[in-house]
């Protein structure tokens, strides 16, 4: 039996040329498929990704302890604009003094890509996790104004916290050389209130051991969480044991030196007590102004909050900080730091340093 192609067939004489072109098509159709399906599939997705490389914004995580203290609102406000000017996203999220629920926050914000973690640690320890949580995705962390031990986190920003307890107590001594002192710690738990404790007691040594001073209630009294009501407590409590006896009370901030002047109120002794402090709280400059609280350490907030945020987005951009010239040790490494200083602040300077920084208004603080 013999067959017939298409071509044999009798077609009219257009329809075989149409015909005799098909062969054509189909391979001018094969070369395409073979063009298009040889191209690398990765071509578009690298596109794709240098062009997000441009247009995507840096992300920075901000995990906070609390936003309980004034001085922390104005911290993440700050911070925020100067990240947002910069051309970065920040997300904030609080965890409300819980170390376990920090954790957990920042995880979050790993998951969800942040380039940098700046972190204000409840607990100095319990946050070395999230900093090699962090590290195992590549993302850099910043620990600010509160040390995270026992890590690596890629830079510190603080003031010089032994500083800062240095100049309360020597502020106190220079008014008392003499008496009963009760030194009222933070947070047992946060870094920075250690720090405290040892420039306090460096500041006051000479005298303890000369017996001009003498520590009351062993100076081993700390307010958990930086409470004001646990210091009210506290300072009850000494007061009873010490029939009143105190001199001098280096609550080691504002909110707690709010607690011990409470608990003077009740005694009568508000304005009677030195009582030193620290963050320049409005509260606590009102309380200069009237009498009740001697001093406090002013650390201006904008300074901070300005340079992290800056910090941050050089690091996301693996720029080097040239300010971190100094280091700490955290217990594990030599933590490349920023420090800056701190400021005695009464009521001769409250004017030129807190109100006229801008910190906090004429009116505000006076009550005008």
């Amino acid at each position: 039996m013999k067959y017939l192609s298409i071509f044999d067939m009798k077609w009219p004489t257009k329809s075989r040329i149409y015909l005799k072109l098909i062969p054509v098509f189909c391979a001018l159709t094969v070369c395409f498929a073979m063009l298009f399906g040889c191209a690398d599939p990765r071509t578009p997705k690298q596109t794709d990704r240098t062009n997000t490389t441009t247009v995507q914004k840096i992300k920075i995580g901000l995990s906070m302890d609390s936003l309980r203290v004034e001085r922390w609102q104005k911290d993440r406000d700050i911070f925020t604009v100067e990240a947002e000017r910069l051309g970065a996203e920040v997300i904030v999220q609080s965890a409300d003094g819980d170390e376990r629920r920090q954790n957990e926050q920042a995880e979050n914000m790993i998951t969800q890509g942040v380039d940098v973690l700046v972190v204000i640690p409840k607990d100095s320890v319990a946050a070395a996790q999230i900093v090699q949580a962090a590290h195992a995705e590549g993302i850099k962390v910043i620990a600010y104004d509160r040390l995270i031990r026992e890590s690596e986190p890629d830079l510190y920003i603080s003031f010089d916290n032994e500083k800062v307890g240095y100049l309360q107590a020597e502020y106190l001594y220079r008014q008392k050389p003499n008496g009963n002192y009760f030194l009222l710690g933070g947070a047992p738990t946060d870094n920075n209130a250690q720090l405290l404790r040892q420039g306090q007691l460096r500041a006051l040594q000479p005298a303890i051991d000369s017996g001009d001073i003498r520590l009351v209630a062993d100076g081993q009294h700390w307010a958990v969480n930086w409470d004001p009501r646990d210091a009210l407590k506290k300072a009850e409590q000494v007061l009873t044991q010490t029939n009143n006896r105190v001199d001098a009370v280096v609550a080691s901030n504002d909110g707690t030196a709010g607690g011990v002047i409470q608990a003077l109120e009740g005694q009568n002794l508000a304005g009677t007590v030195l009582v030193s402090g620290q963050d320049a709280e409005l509260a606590a400059c009102q309380r200069i102004v009237k009498g009740t609280q001697t001093m406090t350490v002013y650390k201006p907030i904008h300074l901070i909050a300005t340079r992290a945020a800056q910090a941050a987005v050089a690091l996301a951009k693996d720029e080097k900080i040239a300010e971190a010239t100094q280091t700490v040790n955290n217990g594990k490494i030599d933590v490349p730091s920023i420090l800056l200083t701190p400021i005695q602040v009464d009521k001769d300077n409250l004017d030129t340093v807190v109100i006229k920084d801008g910190f906090h208004t004429r009116e505000a603080v006076y009550q005008e």
